[in-house]
């Protein structure tokens, strides 16, 4: 990115200046060396989404920004209603409510280590992974309704999991006003088989390692201790979500004009969120997000029948859940406003209400999944991002290179191979998959989320070294 294009407001916060159909600023949170190396495309993006209607204080950009369809990937932007505020589905993103999910085993490194190589092939062979991947539930009109109303709170009822889960998943494990109803058979008929399924791309189920702990204090809120054996699970709604997406991107696209809204990119289609398409997607979309944290919740049931066959001591306990790729409806600076999040992460701070009871003197766990071979954090939100970014921090590494270029750069046994020499075992049906998600695909997740940290988004509590991953 062409830094002569910003106005530097400190050393991790950098600005576009409104110009031209721009109503608010961009901002940019990265470190000098992560700005430089970011696409001209994020600039791009930032500045086009700054010019929708109805955005509030600035659209942002989180340190793991890249191009995206509309929106950067790590894009946050906050629009208000009464102002001909707009929802887009540009700036949710096409995998709905993609997020992680991290669980407390009670085990430690060595007790992993002594089966790992039986605990990968089991994880592998019991949790379906990989394009077109289908689970063994399979679900008929009423019961997928039930599950695009219920999410997460209906896969426990259902029998997968228990209800101490929902006190530590966002919104309960249950996204209140969903509407299956606005969600079409295509999308439903996509989802039908594939519910506890990673999917493929950048998805994952790893075992981990806690390696390091830079806040003792908020650490021990979350039982983290260094030694600790942890399952992180990074999915999201499927086939379903990816329908939804597409489907309304095309009429958004379609109405834009009959809405007086002039788009400076096709691809940023959005909808006065008062409008009657406006209410449909927030409705279909709500439901994807269910779908996914249903989603979660069976592959965690999952993960825990294996654990319990090999492993019968361990406990399994949710630390939280947490998505991106979403738009919620969030008190923010005395307003309704419906903040988009596209793979970003909600941070709030201490004292938050919606933060659970046993975890809000520290503030909401946010969780930073690395790329394949790599670290992965756990942070925690902070009071100072609510004014930085609308309570925002970024969601992974963010990528450096295309799927494409990986391919070409890499082969996926070399990547195997490399990391078994590390001690870390990869099980996955697809080499080239494997190839496209070569840990140096993506930018440095540690400089990332010390830019995070440092900028006050979120703060460092502990560090994730992978032990076993289960690729898509």
């Amino acid at each position: 990115m062409e830094l002569n294009l910003l106005k530097r407001r400190s050393e991790y916060e950098w600005e576009i200046a409104p110009k031209g159909r721009m109503r608010v600023p961009a901002i940019i949170f990265a470190s000098e060396a992560l700005i430089s190396a970011m696409d001209q495309k994020v600039y791009e993006q930032a500045v086009n989404v700054a010019m929708l209607p109805g955005i509030v204080g600035a659209s942002y950009a989180m340190p793991d920004a890249h191009w995206g369809y509309g929106f950067p990937i790590g894009g946050v932007a906050a629009f208000d209603p009464d102002e001909g505020g707009v929802i887009s589905a540009g700036g949710v993103g096409f995998d709905i409510s993609c997020g992680v999910r991290c669980l407390h085993t009670a085990l430690k490194r060595a007790d992993i280590m002594d089966v790992q190589r039986e605990l990968a092939n089991a994880l592998y062979h019991r949790i379906p992974v990989g394009v077109g991947s289908t689970g063994l539930v399979h679900l008929g009109p009423s019961e997928m309704d039930a599950m695009l109303s219920g999410g997460a709170k209906w896969a426990v009822e259902s029998g997968w999991g228990t209800r101490e889960d929902l006190e530590r998943i966002e919104e309960c494990g249950q996204m209140q006003g969903a509407e299956p109803g606005k969600v079409s058979g295509r999308a439903k008929e996509r989802q039908r088989d594939e519910m506890g399924t990673l999917g493929s791309g950048n998805h994952y189920l790893e075992v981990q390692e806690v390696t390091a702990v830079y806040d003792p204090a908020a650490a021990k809120v979350f039982g983290l201790e260094i030694g600790d054996a942890v399952v992180m699970i990074h999915c999201g709604s499927r086939g379903l979500g990816h329908q939804i997406g597409t489907e309304f991107l095309k009429r958004m696209a379609e109405s834009a004009a009959q809405h007086g809204i002039h788009l400076p990119d096709r691809e940023l289609a959005c909808a006065p969120i008062n409008s009657e398409l406006g209410r449909d997607y927030l409705g279909a979309m709500r439901a994807a997000i269910n779908c996914a944290l249903a989603n979660r919740q069976i592959l965690t049931h999952l993960v825990r029948k294996v654990f319990a066959d090999l492993l019968p001591t361990a406990t399994l306990t949710l630390l939280y859940d947490v998505s991106h790729n979403t738009c919620k409806v969030e008190e923010h600076r005395s307003l309704k406003l419906y903040v988009h999040r596209k793979g970003a992460t909600r941070s709030f701070g201490p004292g938050h209400p919606d933060v659970p009871e046993a975890l809000r003197g520290v503030g909401q766990p946010v969780l930073i999944g690395g790329s394949m071979g790599t670290a992965s954090y756990v942070l925690a939100g902070t009071e100072q991002s609510e004014r930085l970014a609308f309570s925002s921090a970024c969601h992974g590494a963010g990528r450096a290179m295309s799927r494409h270029q990986a391919s070409r750069t890499w082969r996926g046994r070399e990547v195997v191979d490399g990391l078994a020499s590390r001690g870390i075992l990869i099980r996955s049906p697809s080499m080239r998959g494997v190839a496209e998600e070569a840990p140096l695909a993506y930018k440095d997740v540690s400089e990332v989320v010390d830019c995070a940290d440092a900028a006050g988004l979120a703060r460092k509590v502990a560090r994730l070294e992978p032990l076993v991953c289960i690729k898509g």
